[in-house]
Order: structure tokens, then C-alpha cells, then sequence
């Protein structure tokens, strides 16, 4: 018997009321007037937010999750609710049959012209796509391809006030072989083509000192200025600068308006400035906070009189701002106009869909789940897996959502029915490293089992850490998660008296996105899962 199965049993057992459904993990609304941050504790990268009329809008990047470009509304600001996404599937649907981590939808645009909405968003392995929409929770338009090429990312338009349209973009030096500048085209006002044959470069990251990795701009007029908001020095460690000029083309002075400076909150850049009703001014951004995604960010934006801006709260350094924690809110009508206090967690599996905060890691198949096969009940099908044994990433068929919060706990209750062996479903931290803990047949009978996969790269092996006998046919599968991302699983029959297993596994972040929590069952044809529930709370 080895080490990990004797401390699992002998472990003393982890006494836990069961869960509710309903309690938000992540709450930025401090209910005295002000917020604190993150605003979303989510991995809502790149963010772009607008407003129209009273309501305010975000999507955010997606990459190879299924469906993409989620749909957030808010009517302060500060609360927001998840009412779909834009993209149901990823195209060309080919390219994506299988996970392709990574790559998929990179930071988008959003915007409310000509009385419809927007979204241009690149894949930088195929190009630049735009959808519309009359109204914002959809339906959506299908992709279609504005600029073909590889490496073009970060599309922003302007439609100018002489009736010409404009898109400004970045690139990524993965396909393109270079980046650190930033591009020019003129479009059809009606967004239907590009009009010039190649791009020009407009702002170059290379002639000023110190600037790398100059991405993710966002292209505004103000006060007969043309301004570019848009990030440098990387996701981790960047900050935030504004380019502005008298002329589309150039040539564009550059000031740095937000940095860490004094604040926790590391490389805070890369968003959406939003104008709210009584005229405040406000910027979005996010935080990357590793295995725990890149993270929104709420910050007050002022301009100074040299019509230049500065975000957040001042600095050390002369007209730079730096990340408030807290914060009056920008809107005070009632935090819960739209519902939700914040994007939906968990699941009862009680409605004819998925709730809208799940994802796919690839296009979906509909025989790979139902709703409708048991009542109150996800099935999911089990999947063969390639070769046999392979990794979790390289399966399609994993149900993943966003992790909610800094510290929290997800409980899953599970059932698997298999019909040999080898099938198997669970509960996953699901990363470039990962683990899981499931229901797995061996030798004709239904075990425990917790499995971690740690390598330097995506071609890693499961390693069991423990197997147990399952003591019941539904289990309740726990995980706890602290703010270090330290993730403790632990089992129970009756869902109050949890048994821990296993050693502590340090989530990680996948490629490009946060850790996520995730569902799968695979194994032979007619084997599936039923899961009752997937329940999170603070």
C-alpha cells in the first residue's frame, strides 16, 4: 500500500454541511456606496465594455472555449451578469474539432454604431472576423472574415466624424514574426471590407524606450483628438499608455497614465475607457492573477487639463495613476436591477440548457451530453480517449467554467455508469498542469480514484495519486481551493462527512486563460455520467 492511500486512510474525516447553490463566492459590491477590486474575480480577459443608454456592456477574450466571446450587462458598472455569448461556435469549424489551447478568439472589440452592436475579434491563426447584432444578448451574426492573415490581432474600429471608418490593430510576433507596433487600415463605413490592400504602421513600440510588447488597442476620438489606449510591457509586469494625435495617421505622442506604482495590483493594463450618464469617466482593465485568470478591474478616469488622462488613484510619479482597491461607485441605482449580483456559478441541471457559464475546450458534438436523458441530471457521455490512456487535455468532450473566486469550494455529486473497464468521470483543476478526482472501473469494480498530470509541457502522463473503493454509487466529489490556488480534494457518500485524498495540488494556469473547473467522462461506447449538481460557494 503506498504512502498517498495510507494518508488517505487514515486521514481523519472532514466534517462539511452540505452546500448551498445560491451563495455568490465573489461579491465586489460592498453595499455602502463602493466597490472593491476585482470587479469580476473571473478570467474575463482583454475586456472591451461600452454604454448604451443607461446599460453597460463587456465581452471579453475566449479563446478555444465553446461558445466564445461572452456577453456580460451591468446597469452600475460595478454588478454584472452573464447573458450568453456572441460566437456558439468557433470557425472553421475543422480547426476546431479538437482543443487547440491558445489560440481561437484573442482580445476583442466592442461597439454600438449605426443602431446595432459589434464585436471585432482576430484569431491570429486565420484573421480578423466581425459579427452584429440588433440587440445585445442575440442572436449574433455569423463570422465573417474582414482581413485574412496570420498574426493580425486586437482589431479596434473608429467610425470617424467625416463618414470614414477606420481599424486599428497589433500584431503577434508567434505568426507574424514581429510585434511592438501598431497598424492602420481604412474600412467600408458599413464594416463589409477593408479598403486599403495592407495596413501602415501608426505607432511604433520600438522607438520608445522601454516599450515591449505594445498590443490590445482600443481607438477613440475626443475633443477633436484621435486617442489609442493600449497596453506594453506584457500581461504581468505592463502598464497602460495613451497615444494621441490631431490626425488618424499620425504622428501620435505617447504618456504612460497607469502603472503598479505603490499598488498590489500587478501589470494593470489593457481595457475599455466607458463614459458613465453624469459624465465620469472610467477604464476597465485587467490583472493577471495566473492560475486564477486574468481578472477585471474598475478603475476612475479623469482628464487633467492638459488633455491628457490619468487612471486610477495618483501616484509617486507625476500625472501616472495607479490601481484603487476600493472605490465610490460609479452608478448608485440598485446593485441587482439585472438579476444576478454577479456572473452565475455551479449549476443544478434543472433547466432544458446548460447555464451560459459553461464552456466546451472545442466545437461540441450533441451526443457527447443531455439534459433531457434524466431529469434534474447532466449526462455526460462518456468519450474513447486517443490511444487509450491520454491525457485530459487532449479530450474534446470536457465541460469547463471559470474559476469564481480567490478562495472557495466546488462539490459535484456524480455517478458513474460504466460498462468497462477503464471508464471514468470526475471533478478536474484543469490547466496546463491538472488533477482530478473520479469514478474510474477497474478490474469490474467502481473506485475512488485521484489523478494529477505535473510535466513542463502539455504532453504529460496521468499519475494516480490514490485509489480507493467507492462506498457508494453517487459520490460527492470536493474540491477546496485557498487563495495560493492550493486545491484539496476529498470525497463523501452522504455529502457531510468528507474524507480527504491525495496531496494538495497547485492549480495552474492553462495557455493563455486561468485554471478552470471542469467535468468529463470518457471510456467505452454506452458508458456516461450523471452529475445532480455542480455547487460553489465562498
Amino acid at each position: 500500500m503506498n504512502k498517498l492511500l495510507m494518508a488517505a486512510l487514515g486521514a481523519a474525516a472532514l466534517a462539511g454541511a452540505a452546500v448551498s447553490a445560491s451563495a455568490a463566492p465573489w461579491t465586489p459590491d460592498l453595499g455602502n456606496g463602493r466597490y472593491r477590486n476585482p470587479i469580476l474575480h473571473a478570467d474575463y480577459s482583454d475586456p472591451d465594455a461600452i454604454r448604451v443608454g443607461k446599460r453597460y456592456y463587456m465581452t471579453s477574450s475566449s479563446f478555444s472555449n465553446v461558445p466564445g466571446l461572452p456577453l456580460l450587462e451591468s446597469d452600475d458598472m460595478v454588478n454584472w451578469r452573464l447573458v450568453g455569448h456572441a460566437l456558439p461556435r468557433l470557425v472553421p469549424e475543422a480547426a476546431f474539432r479538437t482543443p487547440q489551447h491558445g489560440k481561437g478568439v484573442w482580445a476583442p472589440s466592442l461597439r454600438h454604431h449605426a443602431g446595432k452592436f459589434w464585436i471585432f475579434y482576430p484569431d491570429p491563426d486565420h484573421g480578423i472576423y466581425v459579427i452584429t447584432a440588433q440587440t445585445f444578448a442575440g442572436p449574433w451574426s455569423k463570422p465573417r472574415l474582414l482581413m485574412a492573415g496570420k498574426g493580425l490581432i486586437d482589431p479596434t474600429p473608429l467610425w470617424d466624424d467625416d463618414g470614414k471608418a477606420w481599424l486599428l490593430h497589433g500584431w503577434a510576433r508567434s505568426r507574424a514574426g514581429f510585434n511592438n507596433v501598431l497598424s492602420l487600415r481604412s474600412m467600408a463605413p458599413d464594416g463589409s471590407r477593408m479598403l486599403d490592400d495592407v495596413s501602415r504602421v501608426v505607432i511604433d513600440g520600438n522607438a520608445l524606450p522601454g516599450y515591449k510588447t505594445l498590443e490590445g488597442p482600443k481607438f477613440y476620438k475626443h475633443n477633436g483628438w484621435y486617442y489609442v489606449f493600449a497596453p506594453a510591457g506584457g500581461v504581468e509586469f505592463g502598464w497602460q499608455s495613451v497615444f494621441r494625435s490631431r490626425h488618424v495617421d499620425g504622428p501620435y505622442e505617447a504618456r504612460i497614465v497607469m502603472e503598479q506604482g505603490a499598488s498590489a495590483t500587478n501589470g494593470p493594463h489593457q481595457g475599455a475607457w466607458v463614459r458613465a450618464e453624469d459624465g465620469s469617466d472610467w477604464f476597465f482593465h485587467f490583472q493577471d492573477k495566473r492560475a486564477f485568470g486574468r481578472v477585471v478591474h474598475l478603475q476612475p478616469m479623469r482628464w487633467q487639463a492638459d488633455g491628457w488622462p490619468i487612471i486610477g488613484e495618483p501616484s509617486a510619479r507625476s500625472g501616472v495613476g495607479q490601481p484603487v482597491i476600493e472605490h465610490a461607485k460609479p452608478v448608485t441605482r440598485g446593485a441587482n436591477a439585472l438579476g444576478a449580483p454577479s456572473p452565475a456559478v455551479g449549476d443544478e441541471f434543472d433547466a432544458a440548457q446548460l447555464a451560459p457559464q459553461w464552456q466546451w475546450v472545442a466545437n461540441p458534438q450533441p451526443a457527447w451530453y443531455s439534459l433531457a436523458a434524466r431529469a434534474g441530471h447532466l449526462r455526460l457521455h462518456a468519450q474513447p480517449v486517443p490511444g487509450g490512456h491520454a491525457p485530459l487535455r487532449a479530450m474534446p468532450s470536457v465541460l469547463t467554467q471559470k474559476l469564481p473566486a480567490p478562495a472557495f469550494t466546488a462539490v459535484a455529486k456524480l455517478e458513474l455508469h460504466a460498462v468497462a473497464d477503464g471508464d471514468a468521470a470526475g471533478l478536474a483543476m484543469y490547466g496546463q498542469n491538472y488533477a482530478w478526482l473520479g469514478l474510474r472501473r477497474e478490474d469490474g469494480v467502481v473506485r475512488i480514484v485521484q489523478v494529477r498530470c505535473e510535466a513542463a509541457n502539455e504532453k504529460c502522463q496521468e499519475q494516480d495519486s490514490a485509489v480507493l473503493p467507492a462506498p457508494a454509487p453517487a459520490m460527492h466529489l470536493q474540491m477546496q481551493v485557498a487563495a495560493s490556488g492550493q486545491t484539496t480534494f476529498a470525497f463523501s457518500a452522504d455529502g457531510k462527512l468528507y474524507t480527504p485524498i491525495g496531496v494538495p495540488f497547485n492549480a495552474a494556469m492553462g495557455r493563455w486563460v486561468g485554471a478552470q473547473i471542469a467535468l468529463f467522462a470518457r471510456g467505452a461506447n454506452g458508458a456516461h455520467a450523471d452529475i445532480d449538481y455542480l455547487r460553489i460557494t465562498p
